[in-house]
This record gives C-alpha cells, sequence and structure tokens, in this order.
C-alpha cells in the first residue's frame, strides 16, 4: 500500500497484520472516493455505462462494478469488506436484517429431503424458522438440548447437511463447545454456520474454530446504535455465492444508508464492546450475590456451566446477560422494569444505552408460552443487555430498582 508521508512523499509502507480495533475502524476503506475520508452513501439504483462491453463484462461478473443496487452497492460493498475482514472470511454478503439473512442462507443452502440439527436455544425469529417454514418445504430441523453435545454429535452422525448454531444464545447465554461441534459436522459431511450476533468479531471468531460461516444481525452490535437494519454472512466462498444469489433474487437488500450507519457505529465497536465486557461482568456479579435474584446467565461468571469453554473460545464474555428474579413472574419483571432509570425497555440489543426487558416481548415474542417454557426460558426472565454507561451508575441503578422487592 502506497501512502502519502508528513513531507508529502510516497513512502512504501510494509504490510502489517492489523488488530481487531484497528480493522474495525478502517477495512475496507483503504480506498477512497474523490478523497473522501468517510464511505460515501451511494443511493442510486443503477450505474451506468458508455461502453456496452464493459457494461457486459460486468454484469457477468468477470470485471468489478456495480450494476443494480438489489445486487451490489458500492456502500454495502465497504460494509461487507470491513465485517468479511474482521471475521477473517474468503467472502461476505448481507441483507435487510438479521433475519433475512438467516432465511437466505438456510434457503439457499437446504433442498427438500435434508436435515438440520441445531439446538433448542437459538433466537425466536430463527427457532420459527426450524419449525415453521423449514417443514413447509420437507426439510426436517432437529432441534438438541444445548447443553448436552453427546446428543448433538448423535443426531449430526444420524444424518445431517446443515449444522446451525448460536453461541453464546439468545437469552440465556449458553455457551457451545464450537470447535468440538464444527468437527463433527465436517465428519458427516455438512455445513457449520454459527450465529456470533451476542459475541461479535471483537470477541469470538467462529471460522477460526471450524465453522464454515458466521453471520451477525449487524442490527445489534455491529451498528450498535440501534438506528439501522441490517445482517451479514461471512465465510468460505462458494456458500456465501449462493446464499448472495438467493438474496439478490429474493429482493432483501441492504439499503446503502442503513449500511452507511452501520459502518459509523462499526469505526468504535471495539471501544463499545471492551466497555460492555467489563460492565456485564460487573453487573453480573453484582445481580448473582444480591437476595432479590434467584439466578443470572452470563458466561464471564464461574458458575457459569460454560465458563471453562468460552474462556477457550471467547476473547471477551460480552455484553449480554439475563437473570431471574426471585419473584419468577412476568408481573414481577413489570414492576421492575419502570423503575430503572438507565435503560430503555425494548426490544433489542447490542446498543450504547442499556436495553432490558422479558423474551416474552424481545427475543422469543413469536413462540408461546409453552413453547419457551419448553426452551427452558422463565417468564420471569430479563434480559439485560450492558451499553456503555459508566458501569458504577448501572450498577447503582439495578440497586435502587431491585429494592422494591426488599420485605420490611
Amino acid at each position: 500500500m502506497c501512502l502519502l508521508d508528513l513531507k508529502g512523499e510516497k513512502s512504501v509502507k510494509q504490510p502489517i497484520d492489523p488488530a481487531a480495533g484497528t480493522l474495525a475502524v478502517w477495512a475496507g476503506e483503504e480506498e477512497r472516493i474523490k478523497q473522501a475520508t468517510q464511505v460515501p452513501v451511494f443511493h442510486s439504483v443503477a450505474f451506468g455505462y458508455h461502453n456496452l462491453d464493459q457494461w457486459l463484462e460486468v454484469a457477468l461478473g468477470r470485471q468489478s462494478g456495480h450494476i443494480y443496487s438489489r445486487n451490489t452497492n458500492p456502500t454495502v460493498g465497504v460494509f461487507e469488506e470491513k465485517v468479511r475482514r474482521l471475521e477473517g472470511a474468503e467472502a461476505a454478503t448481507s441483507a435487510a436484517s438479521g433475519m433475512a439473512v438467516i432465511s437466505a442462507a438456510l434457503f439457499a443452502l437446504l433442498k427438500p429431503g435434508d436435515r438440520v440439527v441445531s439446538v433448542r436455544d437459538t433466537y425466536g425469529g430463527t427457532h420459527q424458522m426450524f419449525t415453521e417454514f423449514l417443514p413447509r418445504f420437507h426439510i426436517q430441523a432437529v432441534l438438541c438440548d444445548t447443553t448436552d453435545p453427546e446428543a448433538i454429535e448423535a443426531e449430526i452422525a444420524a444424518g445431517c447437511q446443515l449444522l446451525y448454531l448460536e453461541s453464546p444464545t439468545n437469552p440465556t447465554c449458553k455457551v457451545m463447545d464450537l470447535k468440538r461441534l464444527a468437527d463433527a459436522g465436517h465428519s458427516a459431511g455438512a455445513i457449520c454456520i454459527v450465529d456470533n450476533t451476542f459475541a461479535t468479531p471483537i470477541n469470538q471468531n467462529p471460522l477460526a474454530l471450524g465453522a464454515d460461516l458466521v453471520l451477525h444481525s449487524a442490527t445489534k452490535y455491529l451498528g450498535g446504535h440501534a438506528d439501522a437494519l441490517g445482517g451479514v454472512i461471512c465465510g468460505r466462498r462458494d456458500l456465501v455465492e449462493k446464499i448472495y444469489h438467493f438474496r439478490e433474487i429474493n429482493g432483501a437488500s441492504l439499503d446503502p444508508n442503513a449500511a452507511y450507519l452501520l459502518l459509523r457505529g462499526m469505526k468504535t465497536l471495539h471501544l463499545r464492546v471492551r466497555q460492555q465486557n467489563a460492565s456485564a461482568l460487573a453487573v453480573a456479579r453484582f445481580l448473582e450475590a444480591h437476595p432479590a435474584v434467584a439466578r443470572v446467565f452470563y458466561p464471564g461468571l464461574e458458575s457459569h456451566p460454560g465458563h471453562g469453554i468460552a474462556r477457550r473460545q471467547m476473547r471477551g464474555f460480552g455484553g449480554m446477560l439475563s437473570f431471574m428474579l426471585a419473584d419468577n413472574r412476568l408481573e414481577a419483571v413489570g414492576r421492575l422494569l419502570p423503575r430503572l432509570r438507565y435503560a430503555h425497555a425494548a426490544a433489542n440489543l447490542g446498543a450504547v444505552e442499556t436495553i432490558v426487558g422479558p423474551p416474552a416481548t424481545t427475543s422469543h415474542v413469536e413462540c408461546s408460552a409453552e413453547t419457551r417454557a419448553a426452551m427452558g426460558i422463565p417468564e420471569g426472565l430479563i434480559r439485560y443487555s450492558t451499553g456503555i454507561e459508566e458501569t458504577e451508575d448501572l450498577i447503582a441503578d439495578l440497586a435502587q430498582a431491585l429494592a422494591c422487592f426488599e420485605v420490611g
């Protein structure tokens, strides 16, 4: 790469292997457009060519360029490249939301008669794909106990074209041994996909642990400001190309303005996640010791069943945790949430502001109470997405809010 030094003379820079924080700022943005220091938003639906031969070369994919923004767009391309570099992937493609990219992956890679092996603890929308939509296309989805790797391996060995994992899980933060399960999937000839939304590329890289594809609801931590929807998937080039082709025909394309907002948010991804990791661990320890709290779910706690695995495969434990009140009823949740001063009660996560809510109105609103119970999600569970506020203020806020359950 050739850059201008302070004297204005060209100097050749030696190649370096930048850390994730540097990649979050610079990856995909090395080439400037019209000397702009920020990526422009290309609102153009189409891109024109004076030369028909060049147009045809671009249209056939034999030359780089853009034809129509439903297919590719320069702003969106930079966002995809940034995530690709952060995850160490061969290729990446995006979609209009996290569920759009999950749906595109499943429908692009599966066919009638195929068998998917996954776990019970996936995000509610993903769970609905497995239980409601895939069966309509004669695709079987077997959902295993998330905490039983032997049972998952047995189902994989019984026949599996696609292994779908999520770690940590939404909302109870269960942790799976990704390398072990990816190895089992590959032994059966299966494609392994990991939802890395909770961990982010700062804390975990599933491709390095053996996954074939890793995806994110970019709406959450990647964007980080709760102002743009998006989804992204990256990994093996041959698989990404299939997903891209389905998505370009399906039409659930990422909007260039949303891509710009996601790019802007990603500049501070490593800083936000660093603070959220630290605050979430401190909050989890505070809640674990509080008499009004029955149980805390956070992989950074030594008491968490998956703590050992998390220490091996994660660089940080994330900003997401959940906890169960001693009064394990939805009514008790309704008492607590309005008392919190520094938390939005909303169906989102991963933002700069702390966000709270029960799965009944957030991650698993699509599921019935019976289904949530079968998935091991208590109705009195509170999902807590730690923001970037001062840690001490978050703990003090929880303390004053939980005081409503004190007796006497």
